[in-house]
């Protein structure tokens, strides 16, 4: 996709600075739904036109430009792609182009790959030539049209205000390959010899242009081979029981859909700490090593940021498998052999929102959109785990739509727990305390495989959770959304809105950068300095820690034998925005919120609420006793 497709020569017949800008936010407005900053615009009405009459210069004017062209499956933008013919082969060819205005930069503190540009806010930058590399590679890796072809792409960064190359000779540190070249407007010669060396400038560019607009979007060989690597090769995951059963299953259904030209729908159900996860990265990196075309997805940011982070380590090019469910929209029909969708709990009505353009508001449903993306898509879900709105994850839901599609979905459950110490016991117990299950409420008769407590003030919480952490535990503070949620201060210190009594603390960051000590949001979970701040359920959802301190705010509270839940006390946004929500479906949403606080922990929780009669009924719950308590 790209907002605009022109030919240098013609961009500089049919446009000057200002039309050309207002020609490209009416694309932007109407392509995405957004617009974009002064600067953007401004830098559109400067450096197009100013790459266009270079290339016409250079004898390339027919070369087409795909302007603001976006990665396949991805939000990300290239400023420029360059389209053409290679003047050897004669095979499609294309050049990827960032522009900087720029007049001077420098490295960040000897990094050759950070830069810092002079009056320019927002720290360092990443290095230009590394910024078109990962261009290219993301490219290659996801546009099948390139898949077979020898050395199809090329990128630079074109620099073109920098008249004299000392204001940047410290970019020159950075290695340079074909996919990466750095470019100033003093080198504009030697740019132009370089892309006729890789375009021509006789031939027509229209239909490898076409070509790479239209192509499917899968995940190459040799993405797929980096991604053996990383995910299976480390052997992080043992899997057991029904876990490695899992995978075999799915593996053996890929091999029979591939091999009778069917399609398969495959439904993983468990609980949580019932290794989905581990059976969704498992299946990735043996699929991966058999050259089979898959993706990972979900519908968590902070899961997928923590998935990339975690997978990618070594390997950066593997952040690209994983991917989020509205992503599919306009997916080919069986273009991937498996999608693997973990947290399928989170899949939503549609994928369509503001930012949706109007041909892809279509109404259809995203579970269609996700089965008909790969040959063989694999759901992975535990249905206590919807705590929003419009979430439609459920295996009744999933099964009727496959049927619907005349598919019969292989459903395999995971029996075996392994959060919350393994103890199916306690994942049980709070099943039926919050009111999920066929139970009733019932007093915690202990298991040596986990240990609960309750706090008398939040204080005492913090206190054990402290405790525990200078043992060497790792620990984590979550507590229904019963607060407002201020933005951090402008000294960049966040706000202690979790007041109770004497004692407050603030919400996690909602920054996506860390702030000082403190993780960004989707890192809370994870990474050193989350422990200060209190986090919610969609920060929680997905991942454990040792011990888990979990506050029971007002908007569920113990009346008359059993938890009740008070709609008027939750803060929530994304269900105060649900004027049409169903009280019913209210109460399940926050009944399934607090579920996913408690079965967080892999050692012991610690439970407070803010309720005096709720905290007599827990001490009733949880007497103290050998084997029950975190301390």
């Amino acid at each position: 996709m790209t907002l605009l497709r022109v030919t240098a020569r013609r961009l500089l017949d049919d446009y000057d600075s200002p039309s050309l800008v207002e020609k490209l936010l009416e694309r932007m407005l109407f392509e995405r739904g957004i617009t974009v900053g002064a600067s953007e615009q401004r830098a559109w009405g400067a450096s197009l036109p100013h790459l266009a009459a270079d290339l016409q210069h250079g004898g390339l004017g027919n070369v087409e430009m795909l302007i603001e062209y976006k990665m396949p499956l991805s939000s990300q933008r290239a400023d420029v792609v360059l389209a053409g013919v290679h003047p050897v082969t004669g095979a499609p060819s294309y050049v990827v182009v960032e522009l900087k205005q720029w007049s001077s930069a420098t490295l960040y503190e000897g990094d050759p790959a950070l830069v810092t540009v002079p009056h320019m806010p927002g720290g360092p930058k990443l290095h230009p030539v590394a910024q078109v590399r990962g261009y290219c590679e993301y490219i290659g890796d996801f546009a099948r049209t390139l898949r077979d072809q020898n050395d199809p792409i090329a990128g630079i960064a074109y620099l073109h205000n920098v008249l004299d190359p000392a204001a940047v000779a410290d970019l020159g540190a950075y290695p340079v390959s074909t996919t990466g070249r750095l470019f100033t407007g003093a080198d504009k010669d030697a740019m132009l010899a370089f892309l006729r060396t890789r375009l021509s400038g006789e031939a027509t560019s229209g239909p490898a242009a076409e070509a790479l607009l239209t192509s499917p979007a899968a995940p190459s060989q040799q993405l797929l081979t980096v991604a053996a690597e990383e995910v299976r090769e480390r052997q992080v995951f043992h899997l057991l029981g029904d876990q490695r059963l899992a995978v075999d299953l799915v593996l053996h259904d890929v091999e029979q859909a591939r091999g009778a030209d069917l399609k398969r729908v495959v439904i993983v159900t468990g609980g949580p700490g019932s290794g989905k996860s581990a059976i969704a990265l498992a299946l990735l990196g043996d699929l991966a090593r058999q050259g089979r075309t898959v993706l990972h997805a979900t519908g968590s940011r902070s899961f997928t940021t923590t998935l990339r982070q975690v997978a990618g380590a070594r390997a950066p090019r593997v952040k690209a498998m994983f991917k989020y469910f509205n992503q599919f929209v306009t997916a080919e029909r069986n273009g991937l052999d498996v999608l693997i969708l973990d947290e399928a709990h989170r899949i939503r009505e549609t994928s369509a929102n503001r930012f949706t353009k109007a041909e892809n508001r279509t109404g259809r449903p995203q579970v269609d959109e996700l089965i008909g993306a790969a040959r063989v898509p694999v759901f992975l879900l535990d249905e206590h785990q919807v705590v929003r709105p419009g979430e439609l994850g459920s295996l009744a839901q999933i099964r009727a739509y496959a049927a619907s599609l005349g598919l019969e979905p292989v459903h395999i459950h995971l029996g075996e727990q392994f959060r919350c110490g393994g103890s199916d016991r306690y994942v049980q117990w709070v099943v039926d305390l919050v009111g999920l299950g066929d139970g009733e409420p019932r007093p915690w008769d202990g298991d040596d495989g986990f240990q609960v407590r309750v706090a008398e003030t939040p204080w005492d919480l913090e206190r054990v959770l402290t405790e525990r952490r200078d043992a060497g535990y790792s620990a984590r503070m979550t507590a229904g959304y019963c607060w407002r949620w201020s933005d951090a201060r402008p000294d960049k210190t966040l706000v202690p809105d979790v007041e109770i009594g004497d004692w407050s603390r603030p919400w996690n960051s909602k920054s996506e950068r860390r702030i000082g000590d403190v993780p960004p949001s989707q890192l809370w979970a994870t990474e050193d300095g989350g422990f200060g701040q209190v986090g919610c359920v969609y920060t929680a959802q997905g991942f454990e820690y040792d011990f888990s301190g979990v506050i029971l705010g007002p908007d569920l509270v113990w009346r008359d034998g059993r938890f009740v839940v008070r709609r008027e006390a939750n803060l929530d946004p994304s269900l105060k925005a649900r004027k049409n929500l169903t009280a019913p479906r209210f109460d399940l949403l926050i009944r399934n919120t607090y579920k996913v606080l408690l079965t967080r922990g892999m050692v012991g929780t610690v439970l407070y609420s803010t309720d005096e009669e709720t905290r007599e009924a827990l001490r009733r719950l949880v007497p103290s006793a050998p084997g029950t308590t975190a301390g």
